[in-house]
């Protein structure tokens, strides 16, 4: 049975002798149908209030869920690019360390051929040498055998 503040207000009793005071229960009645009103009011105040409290619980819920997917895609992201830059630096190594052998390399051919050239060019020396001095020791035979003859 449901009761309304308008069911308290108009309420009927049967009479009795000596019964309560009608004025007076009719006085009761009228306070206890505002009371219930206020409270009807404050009930639809609150039920207002926890509907649009709801709202915002599920909005809130579903902006959390977007925060949390934008922070497991930040963290995938910085992993691929954390992993992209590993692969880049090694890459780069790699490059260095072949590009640092092929370096040696050429430096040590380049070494190897000017050691040949020096020898080579010792060889010359030597050869040249031998010649100009064959040449001068010639020359001085010829003039010793100049001075010699009268």
């Amino acid at each position: 049975m449901d009761l309304s503040p308008l069911d308290v207000r108009y309420q009927e009793f049967p009479r009795a002798f000596r019964g309560y005071h009608r004025g007076a229960v009719r006085e009761y009645l009228a306070r206890v149908a505002e009371a219930m009103e206020a409270l009807i009011r404050e009930n639809e105040v609150l039920k207002e209030r926890l509907r649009a409290l709801e709202e915002e619980n599920a909005r809130l819920k579903e902006a959390e869920g977007e925060l949390k997917r934008a922070v497991v895609a930040a963290e995938r992201i910085a992993r691929e690019l954390k992993a992209q830059a590993e692969r880049e630096a090694e890459l780069l190594r790699k490059e260095a360390q072949a590009a640092k052998e092929r370096l040696l390399q050429e430096a040590a051919q380049e070494l190897k051929r000017l050691r040949a050239e020096i020898e080579r060019a010792r060889q010359e020396k030597a050869l040249f040498l031998g010649q100009v001095r064959a040449l001068f020791e010639g020359y001085l035979e010829a003039l010793k055998r100049l001075e010699k003859t009268p």
